[in-house]
């Protein structure tokens, strides 16, 4: 059937969807990162965007970590046999958590560099993940078979996301 990704099982017995990960890792890892760069440029203390970029980083490999955990405890509950190889497959799976975090983390560290400010680091994140959410979106929508039509109205509906953010960072300066 078109527009429909194949089920894999992999190692221990667990099933994965590989466009549906890869589209839900890619949507929540930009939402975290959009996110911690908001809260962080409003930390209070001198500007460390090297600083930021580091818990960034850090939270996306936590939370990867702990999401492919859970998927690994919630499917241990009705598999038989040892779930430490599956464990490992399923948090090595989130990978794209920490991957939609990677643009952020390179503003934040050009910044660091002094190419720019933290806020116009910070300011450029927003705005690309906000894009990126849309993107997102309409992929995912495309992916199930759904019309351009259909697949702007989920781009739109998942950038609501990063707008959100957008808006709550200049609301809190």
């Amino acid at each position: 059937m078109p527009g429909r990704s194949r089920v894999v099982v992999a190692p221990g017995g667990l099933r994965r969807e590989p466009l549906q990960r890869l589209l839900f890792g890619c949507v929540y890892g930009t939402v975290l990162a959009s996110v911690l760069a908001a809260a962080l440029g409003h930390n209070g203390g001198a500007p460390d965007p090297g600083y930021d970029a580091v818990w960034v980083l850090l939270a996306a490999l936590a939370a990867a970590t702990a999401h492919g955990y859970a998927h690994a405890i919630a499917h241990r509950t009705h598999l038989a046999g040892p779930a430490t190889a599956g464990t490992l497959w399923s948090m090595l799976t989130e990978w794209p958590i920490v991957a939609a975090c990677v643009p952020t983390v390179a503003a934040l560290l050009g910044a660091r560099a002094g190419w720019w400010s933290e806020n116009d680091a910070i300011e450029f994140a927003l705005v690309l993940n906000t894009v990126a959410l849309f993107g997102w979106g309409y992929w995912a929508a495309r992916a199930a078979g759904r019309g351009r039509p259909e697949a702007c109205r989920a781009g739109a509906v998942d950038m609501l996301f990063g707008l959100f953010i957008v808006a709550a960072n200049v609301l809190s300066k």
